[in-house]
């Protein structure tokens, strides 16, 4: 009787306990409900009103100002960096004033979130730049003040120029302090035009493990290829690009003795390669594109070419021909013909002057306009020599030579703005640039050159190069100015002993091709760099 009544006490304490527990969780979440955030208090570094906080000695931006200001201003404070979201958690702000503080740099996100934001001053401070983008989705900005800061108008800074041509809000004049060609001048009367941000250089990109003396590239069933003349291994190696890799890889070789040049000429759609060679004599050989490989059609005739130097292919009219600078005692430099079948001898420019490198190009004679075909051959053993064509007779003509210029080891052409201009090459003494004046070749400028032997000209999209190999020092890159009608040095490539610089485009992408006669042949990438980027 006694344990029934306690088992029944017990079951109506469960209802209880459980009343008691819910009242318990009841109460905890009315606590937790009716607990608000308390708002924040002024920092100790600043001085608060309801709408307004001054902030003054402050050693960074503190992050506990009150949500609802509207006007913050920061002055005599000795932080001199502002970092991203500096400013994050003040929806309302309107007024921001950062002056007379010693401000260096500012991030580019410092400003982000404000989108309130009416009034900004940065005055009074130590900037000499701002990034970019800065004020980007201030929408709501009408007044910047940046006076009393120390800009330097470089292309950094060539944002701000564009930003001011475009903004509704009202900007104070602001001064440069540099450059020195801008010193003092008004950034808000400067153009984007007034810089020139882009600028270029040459990338290592690959490194090819043989030495090479030339280099030719050619187009041959709408496909790029470079073609590289091994003089040790006596072979030329054809390289084509690989689209996955993005590098250049093997693509076919032709083995001889003693390579000097590989020379590739398509003519009707059909390959053929010209191979001079130190031993063995020279040949020409064919793509058969049933084979898939070269097959040798003809020998050059080794009683004229006994020592070839250089070849130049060009085609005058509706005719090929190529010729073939000869340096030995004895030797021929060589025209040949295409009639068809093969190359024959067409005409013997001269004999016994040891030629080292003979160039193809095009210039006009007073009183006539056009530009006719002309060859210049360069000699150990005199000036050079400039040739010009004779519709008439079909063959060139000893017209005159450059005067003052011996020693001369090659000449290589390009052209600016309509003027033909020259690249002379000196192992010793200044190589030369000069410019076709009518009637002969003028003095434009000089170039150091103790061992050289390849002054090369380049022209890649707008930027028209010339490069100066050394074997006793850096090779000197030199990009034309304009303004000054001259070539200007701006980057140095170590190239051991280099022989020849060929620019080759595969995929709107541009190499430059180095030749070593001492070391790895290099391939270069040409990049643009945007420095206001």
């Amino acid at each position: 009787m006694e344990s029934e009544s306690i088992r029944r006490m017990g079951n109506a304490c469960i209802p209880l306990k459980r009343i008691a527990y819910f009242l318990c969780l009841f109460s905890v979440v009315l606590l937790t409900e009716g607990k608000k955030p308390a708002k924040p208090k002024c920092p100790a570094v600043c001085t608060c009103s309801k709408d307004n906080a001054l902030c003054e000695n402050a050693r960074s931006i503190p992050r506990t100002v009150p949500p609802d200001v509207i006007s913050l201003l920061f002055t005599s404070n000795s932080f001199d960096v502002i970092s991203d979201d500096a400013f994050i958690g003040l929806p309302h702000l309107e007024y921001l004033f950062i002056e007379n503080n010693n401000i260096k740099s500012i991030s580019r996100h410092t400003f982000r979130g404000l989108k309130s934001l009416i009034h900004l001053s940065l005055a009074n401070n130590n900037l000499q730049t701002l990034p970019k983008d800065i004020f980007k989705g201030l929408d709501s900005l009408t007044n910047v003040d940046l006076r009393g800061n120390s800009f330097n108008c470089d292309c950094k800074l060539k944002w701000l120029v564009e930003w001011l041509g475009h903004t509704n809000a009202t900007v104070e004049d602001i001064y440069c302090e540099g450059p020195p060609e801008y010193k003092k001048r008004k950034i808000n009367s400067l153009s984007p035009k007034d810089f020139d941000c882009i600028i270029t250089e040459f990338a290592k990109s690959q490194d090819l493990p043989y030495q090479s003396l030339s280099i030719d590239t050619f187009s041959y069933l709408n496909d790029e290829y470079v073609v590289i003349a091994q003089p040790f291994t006596g072979k030329c190696i054809f390289l084509e690009w690989d689209h996955v890799e993005k590098t250049f890889r093997n693509y076919d070789n032709i083995t001889g003795t003693s390579t000097v040049v590989c020379k590739p000429i398509v003519i009707d759609t059909q390959l053929y390669v010209i191979v001079a060679q130190l031993f063995g004599g020279s040949h020409i050989y064919k793509r058969d594109g049933f084979a898939n490989k070269f097959i040798k059609i003809q020998d050059i005739e080794v009683l004229k070419i006994r020592k070839p130097n250089d070849i130049e292919t060009f085609k005058i009219e509706d005719n090929w021909y190529f010729v073939v600078a000869d340096s030995s005692k004895a030797g021929f430099t060589t025209i040949y013909k295409w009639n068809g079948n093969g190359f024959y001898s067409h005409q013997s420019l001269h004999a016994w002057y040891r030629d080292t490198d003979v160039e193809y190009l095009e210039i006009a004679r007073p009183p006539l306009t056009l530009r006719t075909p002309h060859l210049i051959l360069s000699s150990s053993s005199q000036r050079p020599v400039i040739y010009q064509w004779s519709k008439a007779t079909q063959l060139f003509i000893n017209q005159t030579d450059i005067p003052n210029m011996e020693d001369v080891y090659a000449v290589k052409h390009f052209s600016v703005k309509g003027d033909v201009y020259i690249c002379l090459t000196r192992f010793i003494g200044d190589s030369k640039v000069m410019k076709w004046g009518g009637s002969s070749f003028q003095d434009i400028q000089r170039m150091p050159s103790r061992g050289s032997m390849v002054f090369q000209p380049l022209q890649i999209n707008n930027y028209q190069y010339a490069i100066l190999g050394s074997d006793y020092s850096f090779t000197q890159v030199y990009n034309w100015d304009a303004e000054k009608a001259k070539f200007v040095k701006f980057q140095e490539l170590n190239v051991q002993a280099p022989r020849s610089f060929t620019h080759v485009s595969i995929n709107k992408r541009n190499f430059l091709f180095a030749s070593s006669f001492k070391g790895n042949t290099q391939i270069y990438k040409h990049v643009i760099v945007d420095l206001s980027a």
